[in-house]
C-alpha cells in the first residue's frame, strides 16, 4: 500500500536492519532454515544481502522473534549485542564518536535516532540522572522484545566505547516482563534491571554528562552533523496512528488495573471526549482496541511457560481466573489452559 505520495506504507516505519542482519548470521552457523524463517516475517534474502536495504521494523521483530525460538535462545536480541561492531551504525555511529562530550554524544543519539530505526524514539531529559526514553511509534510495543534489548545493549556499549570506560547505568527498566533468570543482563549492565516497568528507559548518572569522548574530532563532528541532517529531512516524518497510541498505553497499564479511557485520555493529555471522538475517525472505540489487545497480549502470555494461568489473567487486567477464562473462551472458542496444551 502507499500514500498519496508514493511511499511504501507497509515499510513503515523502517530500520536499518543491523539486528536481522546479525540474526541471519547466527542461524545460518546454526543451520537453521533461514529462507522459511524470512518468508514468514515477510523478508526476501536480497534485503538481507543489501547492507544499504531498509526493512520494515514489523517484520524485523517478527523475523526476531521466530529466530529465537528456532535457536532456543530467549535473550537473542540482548546476545547479538554484545559482540558486533558498533561501527556497523555508520553514520549515526560516527557523529556519536566524533562529539566531544557523552552528553553532546546522547544528545546527537536521541536526534538522530530515526537514522537507525524508525520505530524507536529516544528521548533525554535530565531528572535525578540523565535518562535515556526509548520511545515506540508505529508499531506496538508489546510485539517486541528482542529489539529493544538490542538498542538498549548497544546504547550501554556505545557509551562505553566512547568514553573508554565501564560506565555502567544507575537503573535499566523495560516495559516488557520476563520472569526467567535476569543474571546475565544484570551482569552486563551492572545495575538492577525491572521488567514490567511504566517506560523503556536506561539511567545514567548527571556526570556522564562531561565524560570526554576519547575520539573526538570537532571538525569531523560538525561535518556529519550536516549529513545527518540531510539524512533526517530525507525521511518524512509520518504519524502514528492514534488507535496504536492509545493501544501501547493500555498495555501498559493493563495490569495495574488502570487501563480505563479515563485515565488514558488523561495519559495522552486529552478529553475523553476527544478521545473517543479520535478512535472513531479511524473507525475505531475504546472497547475494541482493549478487547483487540487483551485477546493478543493472552494469547502471547499462554506460549511464556513460565506464567501460569493465573499470573495472565492479572497481566490482561483480569483479578478473577474465571472472568479471564470466559472472556478468552468467548475471543478464541477455547479455554486458555486447553490452548496452552494444544501448543504443545
Amino acid at each position: 500500500m502507499r500514500d498519496s505520495d508514493g511511499n511504501d506504507l507497509d515499510s513503515f516505519p523502517s530500520a536499518m536492519g543491523i539486528i536481522t542482519r546479525l540474526a541471519c548470521r547466527r542461524a545460518q552457523h546454526e543451520r537453521v532454515d533461514v529462507d522459511a524463517l524470512l518468508h514468514k516475517a515477510g523478508l526476501m534474502h536480497q534485503q538481507i544481502d543489501d547492507p544499504c536495504a531498509r526493512l520494515a521494523v514489523k517484520s524485523q521483530i517478527k523475523f526476531l522473534e521466530l529466530t529465537a525460538k528456532a535457536l532456543k535462545d530467549e535473550y537473542l536480541g540482548f546476545h547479538l549485542a554484545q559482540k558486533f561492531d558498533l561501527r556497523m551504525g555508520g553514520l549515526f555511529y560516527y557523529v556519536l564518536a566524533s562529539s566531544d562530550t557523552l552528553g553532546d554524544a546522547l544528545q546527537r543519539g536521541a536526534r538522530y535516532s530515526a537514522i537507525v530505526n524508525e520505530g524507536i524514539t529516544l528521548r533525554l531529559r535530565e531528572e535525578k540522572g540523565t535518562v535515556v526514553n526509548f520511545e515506540y511509534s508505529g508499531i506496538p510495543r508489546h510485539s517486541d522484545r528482542h529489539q529493544i534489548e538490542f538498542s538498549m545493549a548497544t546504547l550501554v556499549r556505545i557509551c562505553r566505547q566512547l568514553t573508554n570506560s565501564r560506565l555502567q547505568p544507575s537503573r535499566v527498566k523495560f516495559s516488557h516482563r520476563r520472569k526467567n533468570d535476569v543474571s546475565e543482563l544484570r551482569a552486563f549492565f551492572g545495575s538492577d534491571v525491572k521488567f514490567g516497568a511504566a517506560v523503556d528507559e536506561a539511567v545514567f548518572p548527571t556526570s556522564v554528562n562531561h565524560m570526554p569522548v576519547v575520539d573526538a574530532d570537532p571538525y569531523l563532528n560538525e561535518l556529519l552533523i550536516k549529513y545527518c541532517e540531510q539524512a533526517l529531512a530525507a525521511r518524512p516524518a509520518k504519524p502514528t496512528p492514534f488507535g496504536l497510541s492509545v493501544e501501547n498505553l493500555i498495555a501498559l497499564h493493563l495490569p495495574h488495573g488502570k487501563a480505563r479511557a479515563g485515565e488514558i485520555a488523561r495519559k495522552l493529555g486529552v478529553s475523553q471526549r476527544t478521545l473517543a471522538r479520535r478512535l472513531a475517525s479511524e473507525g475505531l472505540t475504546f472497547a475494541t482496541v482493549l478487547q483487540r489487545l487483551k485477546s493478543v497480549l493472552a494469547e502471547r502470555h499462554l506460549a511464556d511457560e513460565t506464567l501460569s494461568i493465573s499470573e495472565i489473567a492479572w497481566l490482561v487486567g483480569y483479578q478473577d481466573v474465571s472472568a479471564f477464562t470466559h472472556a478468552f473462551k468467548r475471543w478464541t472458542g477455547a479455554t486458555p489452559s486447553a490452548t496452552r496444551q494444544a501448543e504443545h
